[in-house]
């Protein structure tokens, strides 16, 4: 029953074979028995008050289904660190705009799931609690920055996981937890809240989960219309479709992203799963110079980036970590004729994904399988050095710069046994048919089924 998927576990619920406080109790077992090891869920509320708010859900699409926040997403009543020290008393009066759709479909929130600081980073470790472990490894990274999502997926602690993703922060724990993430079209599923809605356009937040229907499920939810906010596009509503796509594999695009071995050779196999379902599939060029969708994100991240947080640097350095530093002063010192240069360039980018004849462009989620959980990152692939705490993260920039969908779905595992994940990112609005050729995928494959073995230990 636990490890079964959410609309699964909503239909027993409907049908009265399963009450919300069995699932509640069951659910809070699992958490006891496993989390321990792996720490993907944290802050977890008191078991009485959990069974009891159970009991009185809400009518709704998840009417008593237990979920955990991502810990960068406000919970009212719930302690919200963002991974900081500087916040790691900080209980929120009231739920961001997307928590609030979740408790009004009847979720019921039991914690929250872990992130690195303010996110950054794909490895989710934080001083606040610790470093989530992956689930196939405990000796390995779970990603990030939505890395206790996509662990507490993995080990069947939760059936539905909301994510947020910048820089492959649904992607890149998907893939390293053989899950499936989904990045949305930019304005899908608004953000809400005061301030500039234009120029910080890098980041959305979007579902995870271990099948497809549930990926739309939550997408639905996750995706209603804010009035408050003009970029709103909701809600997501899925499309009936039996076309064969165009699809361009871009491997390591043209060598310019470093590749541990056996990443592109598992994903390539991934592909072809498509190409044997009738899609048409084709090695494809490099549309757009590397460096230069590069030198625009990173940029672009910064001075985001510095807007957000600079009051934290100024307040409470010795709180701040290095890699959040950096990204701030770097922000801080970029010329007008910079942040001009990289918007230009990412409407250069935007120009060409628009006019690409493919409908789907297909790349790793990853450059390497996970790493070592005692490291902040990693310092080479493949021989190649990495200059910046996230160059070996690259592979995610090209949908992220432009708000284009992206999913992740399970590519297999590599030789030590730990899982890699497939990007299939789609036109910006053509969230249903990202998500239909995923849906295809998942019925020719059979990766989700291999659970990690989580118990004991």
């Amino acid at each position: 029953m636990i490890t079964q998927d959410a609309t699964w576990q909503l239909a027993a619920l409907r049908a009265g074979t399963l009450t919300p406080e069995r699932l509640m109790a069951d659910t809070l077992d699992r958490i006891d028995e496993i989390n321990p090891r792996i720490n993907a869920i944290v802050a977890l509320r008191p078991r009485a008050e959990l069974l009891a708010e159970a009991a009185r859900a809400p009518a709704g699409p998840l009417q008593g289904l237990p979920m955990a926040i991502k810990d960068l997403a406000d919970t009212a009543g719930i302690v919200t660190s963002y991974g900081s020290p500087a916040f790691r008393d900080h209980v929120p009066v009231a739920d961001s705009p997307m928590v609030a759709r979740l408790r009004q479909a009847g979720a019921v929130i039991i914690g929250k799931t872990n992130t690195p600081e303010f996110g950054l980073g794909s490895h989710s470790y934080n001083p606040v609690y610790g470093v989530t472990r992956n689930p196939y490894d405990p000796t390995r990274s779970a990603g990030g920055s939505s890395g206790g999502a996509g662990a507490a997926l993995a080990c069947r602690m939760v059936a539905l996981a909301d994510g947020s993703d910048m820089m492959g922060s649904l992607r890149n724990p998907a893939g390293w937890n053989n899950v499936f993430g989904f990045r949305p079209s930019y304005g899908l599923v608004a953000g809400g809240g005061p301030g500039d809605l234009f120029l910080p356009q890098l980041s959305t937040e979007g579902p995870m989960a271990r099948s497809i229907r549930d990926l739309e499920l939550l997408l639905a939810v996750q995706s209603q219309h804010d009035p408050r906010h003009p970029h709103s596009t909701g809600p997501y509503r899925p499309e009936a479709s039996a076309r064969k796509l165009r699809i361009g594999w871009l491997g390591d695009w043209g060598g310019a992203y470093a590749m541990e071995p056996g990443v592109l050779d598992l994903c390539a196999t991934a592909v072809g799963v498509l190409e044997d379902l009738g899609h048409h599939v084709a090695p494809m060029a490099p549309p757009f110079p590397a460096e230069a969708l590069w030198e625009a994100w990173t940029l672009l991240r910064s001075w985001t980036i510095a807007g957000t947080l600079s009051a934290l640097l100024d307040g409470a350095p010795d709180m701040v970590k290095p890699d959040l530093q950096w990204e701030i002063e770097r922000g801080r010192a970029a010329t007008a004729d910079q942040i001009r240069r990289a918007s230009a360039l990412r409407s250069d980018w935007f120009r060409r994904t628009a006019a690409m004849e493919v409908d789907i462009l297909a790349l790793p989620s990853a450059q390497l399988f996970p790493f070592d959980a005692d490291l902040t990152w990693p310092a080479r692939i493949a021989g190649t050095a990495m200059d910046s705490y996230h160059r070996w993260m690259e592979v995610v920039v090209p949908a992220s710069l432009t708000g284009l969908p992206a999913l992740c779905v399970p590519a297999g595992f590599g030789s030590a046994g730990t899982p890699m994940g497939l990007q299939l990112i789609g036109h910006r609005g053509r969230d249903a048919t990202v998500l239909n050729l995923g849906r295809d995928y998942e019925a020719a494959t059979d990766w989700i089924a291999q659970a990690p073995d989580v118990r004991g230990g």
